[in-house]
């Protein structure tokens, strides 16, 4: 019987990682162009980190995780927590006031695989610690849509405030005391969290729930002075970089830990699989992890979702092709052959060879098949007449390349032709 791969958990193929090096290589450009410095997080956390960042009565902590119970250990289901908890025991803080950072990685949660969404899935998140001015979500949200746009892909933004500690109580109050009121209306999960997370009834994908909700209290008006004055700063910094947006006062979001700013970045192209993004601000999290009480903002977006886009919008990126492949015939050639290829690499070319002894058409064919830009054939014969056979596969045509001298003097006059042409 095969053993095949777990559910929800995908592997990324070598025909698929050219796009993948390319989203990475994107991002981390970006990320180095908004002054982020990368960290590296274990995939390993206490399970406490994430019950007490991501809150208790998420579907993520009740539900989600990959938890070794005895261990009292989970695998991390987001990075945010882990960061904020590295930053802490690191004593960051102390370095200097304010830290961009990203992560690039897999996260992992135990839910229903669809398009789009996985069990191992990877992110690329961002957080800046330390700065609680308007104009540096404004900034952030601005460099995820550079982001996007870099990638070729395209992606609606929208946006919210959940307020703070002093004004959610007061509307979660009024929002419990509409909801009781249309109880047995409600999902099974919305009935369920109401007075522990009533919030989450506001983005609920259950149709019942999402008509229920239209007419619900707003938190937009129920806004403290100082939270209703960071979201106006906010969306004339966005208004400023000319980024478009669209107010959202269902949008929650799935963690306990946002305060004042949320956004998304949404897309038409995946299905019911719509947020190819999503982030929002946290002040008070990393003091609640036993840290200073700096304020802090970030976002992560979905790897596996940006590749279907990129996909979809037919944006192969190839792998690079191979510069030179030698086709070596007979064993003396082949000798030979091993140590030019080892000295091209040295010098920076990207070279491959055969060394199974087959035939000049097979493997000539192997040098078709892995897109070398030239073929240098070589057998017993040339090796004593000191002669290759260099071939241009664009073209097919062919010329004498001499093997005079050492091979720091062949791989330079390779260099040379290659770069000639």
């Amino acid at each position: 019987m095969k053993i095949k791969a777990v559910n929800g958990f995908k592997d990324i193929l070598p025909e698929d990682i050219a796009r993948w090096q390319h989203m990475e290589k994107t991002a981390r450009d970006i990320f180095d162009r908004f002054g982020l410095r990368e960290i590296r997080t274990p995939i390993l956390e206490k399970t406490e980190l994430f019950a007490r960042s991501i809150g208790e009565a998420t579907d993520i902590v009740e539900k989600e995780m990959y938890t070794f119970a005895d261990k009292g250990l989970t695998m991390r289901p987001e990075a945010t927590a882990s960061i904020l908890r590295a930053f802490v025991e690191h004593g960051l803080h102390v370095k200097q006031p304010v830290h961009r950072l990203y992560q690039i990685g897999p996260m992992f949660r135990h839910e229903r695989p669809q398009k789009g969404r996985l069990r191992q899935f990877h992110q690329m998140d961002v957080e800046i610690i330390g700065a609680s001015e308007p104009q540096v979500d404004a900034e952030l949200m601005a460099m995820g849509s550079l982001l996007l746009d870099e990638l070729g892909l395209s992606a609606s933004l929208e946006i919210n405030s959940l307020g703070c500690p002093e004004c959610r109580p007061a509307f979660r109050v009024e929002l419990i005391k509409y909801l009781e009121t249309r109880r047995d209306n409600l999902c099974r999960d919305c009935q369920r969290r109401l007075n522990t997370n009533p919030l989450r009834a506001l983005d609920c994908k259950n149709p019942g729930c999402r008509e229920i909700v239209q007419d619900a209290p707003s938190i937009l008006d129920h806004l403290c002075d100082d939270c209703d004055a960071h979201f106006s700063e906010v969306k004339k910094g966005l208004d400023q970089l000319q980024i478009p947006y669209t107010e959202n006062r269902f949008m929650v979001r799935g963690l306990d830990y946002y305060t004042r700013t949320t956004f998304e970045f949404l897309t038409g192209d995946l299905g019911a699989q719509a947020a190819v993004g999503a982030g929002g601000r946290y002040d008070g999290l990393l003091a609640q992890l036993g840290g200073p009480d700096l304020p802090g903002i970030g976002f992560a977006l979905g790897m596996e979702r940006l590749a279907l886009l990129m996909e979809q919008q037919d944006s192969p990126h190839e792998q690079p092709a191979t510069d030179l492949f030698i086709a070596a015939l007979g064993p003396d050639a082949a000798h030979y052959a091993t140590g030019l290829v080892h000295e091209l690499r040295k010098a920076g070319l990207r070279a491959a060879m055969d060394h199974s002894g087959r035939s000049l058409k097979a493997q000539m064919k192997q040098a078709g098949r892995i897109g070398s830009r030239f073929t240098l054939i070589i057998g017993d014969r040339e090796l004593e007449e000191q002669q290759a056979v260099l071939r241009d596969m664009h073209n097919q045509e062919q010329q004498d390349f001499p093997l005079t001298g050492d091979q720091d003097n062949q791989v330079r006059d390779l260099l040379r032709l290659l770069a000639s042409n």
